[in-house]
């Protein structure tokens, strides 16, 4: 069993940065690998991010790529996710997921067998 929480979200006007933490517990958190998720209102999870169980294997959505990172400390069972130059449309609820090791990088909710229970990211003026 492995325990997910995130912090780190709030509220960034457009251009700002957020770093997000998905802080694990239970389980060796080195065998398994993490994607970031968001879901806005009335909208679909989607995905954001994703890194390997050792942090060699990193993939982002399109909408992102170039602005987030994703790393991880497995020493502190945590993944981060660095938000630069954010945008209205990045405005939703960001969820961390949790899988084993072994299968490759996961880019849909149903691969992941644990989620936290999600940090409210906002970017208004």
């Amino acid at each position: 069993q492995v325990q997910l929480v995130e912090s780190g979200g709030g509220s960034v006007q457009p251009g700002g940065s957020l770093r997000l933490s998905c802080k694990a517990s239970g389980r060796t958190f080195s065998t398994f690998g993490v994607g970031w998720f968001r879901q806005a209102p009335g909208k679909e999870r989607e995905f954001v991010a994703v890194i390997s169980s050792r942090g060699t294997g990193t993939d982002y959505a399109d909408s992102v790529k170039g602005r987030f990172a994703v790393s991880r400390d497995n020493a502190m069972n945590t993944v981060f996710l660095r938000m630069n130059n954010l945008k209205p449309e990045d405005a939703a609820t960001y969820y961390c997921a949790a899988r084993p090791a072994g299968s490759g990088l996961g880019y849909t909710p149903p691969e992941y067998d644990y989620w936290g229970q999600g940090t409210q990211v906002t970017v208004s003026w």
